[in-house]
């Protein structure tokens, strides 16, 4: 856990919810405060080594993604900066900065959204099964990274943290949060996806899916929550090199990933043992392809 993520668990006032694989979250003033560590996962392990900035780079391309998306759907945001924080968490601004935010309490809609416009991960293992994903019939011949003709909504039921979400399809949606909330989820879901793949494209990126959470609140308004469109939460590939038929490069945790399942790590991933802890290059690999994708969709320098 980053300095910034253990230093405030017990500030009188501010009442520790629970840890994500990445994310710690807090209530505060009948908020809730969001801080990104520098954590990273792969196959369902929080692994012992984190990736410098890793938390400050997600959550300045949410707040970078919020800021694209304001027309289409509310987030959750009131505030990133810290000298705005209630009185709690003034003293610990130079730890909370760049990677926190101040949100909305809302009750969250039990559904992982997922949008795909490319044929890969669960939903290409599906269609070799069975020719769909999620439910959704697809046209023969596709292979891992073809596009699709039109992106589908693919929902999932979240699952703790450590465990697998389950995909399930739109009826199942339907049995779960009503027929009108389901379907005003996809539209946003689709809507959000279509907006996010032209804008990515413009700057070489293909988005070829993507998950978001919603939230509600009082008044039943739909609420776009938790971290957008970043590296974590989403498939972008280099449009350069994108070639389907195999798995793409990836603007992710791919180095990670590939050591830990390559021969230099020793780690049989069947085998139920923890992975071991990550070299210092594939760390400073990581942290560059993490750099490379804010970079790249924002247009802006990392600093």
């Amino acid at each position: 856990m980053s300095a910034a993520t253990a230093a405030i668990a017990d500030i009188p006032g501010v009442r520790h919810l629970g840890s994500g694989k990445v994310r710690e979250l807090y209530e505060v003033d009948g908020k809730l405060l969001l801080v990104a560590s520098d954590r990273i996962s792969a196959y369902d392990y929080v692994l012992e080594s984190p990736i410098p900035d890793k938390g400050k780079i997600l959550t300045q391309l949410s707040l970078w993604w919020f800021g694209q998306l304001t027309d289409l759907v509310p987030n959750h945001l009131v505030t990133t900066d810290p000298a705005m924080f209630p009185v709690e968490l003034r003293d610990h601004k130079d730890l909370l900065s760049g990677r926190s935010m101040l949100c909305e309490r809302l009750s969250m809609i039990e559904i992982e959204c997922v949008a795909r416009g490319y044929l890969t991960g669960s939903g290409l293992s599906e269609y070799d099964e069975r020719g769909t994903a999620c439910g959704i019939a697809l046209p023969p011949g596709l292979v891992d990274g073809s596009r699709l003709a039109e992106p589908i909504f693919t929902p999932a039921a979240k699952a703790a943290v450590g465990e697998h979400d389950e995909n399930i399809d739109f009826a199942e949606t339907v049995r779960r949060v009503g027929s009108d909330l389901a379907n005003e989820i996809r539209e946003l879901t689709i809507a959000i996806y279509r907006r996010a793949h032209e804008i990515a494209a413009g700057r070489g990126i293909i988005l070829a899916d993507t998950k978001f959470e919603f939230g509600q609140r009082a008044d039943g308004t739909v609420v776009l929550a938790d971290e957008v469109l970043t590296p974590d939460s989403s498939r972008f590939w280099p449009a350069d090199l994108w070639e389907p038929g195999h798995p793409q490069p990836s603007y992710d945790k791919q180095y990670v990933r590939d050591w830990l399942t390559g021969p230099e790590s020793g780690w049989d991933r069947k085998s139920g043992e923890f992975p071991p802890p990550l070299p210092e290059d594939v760390v400073e690999r990581t942290r560059a392809r993490y750099v490379e994708a804010y970079e790249k969709l924002t247009g802006s320098k990392f600093e």
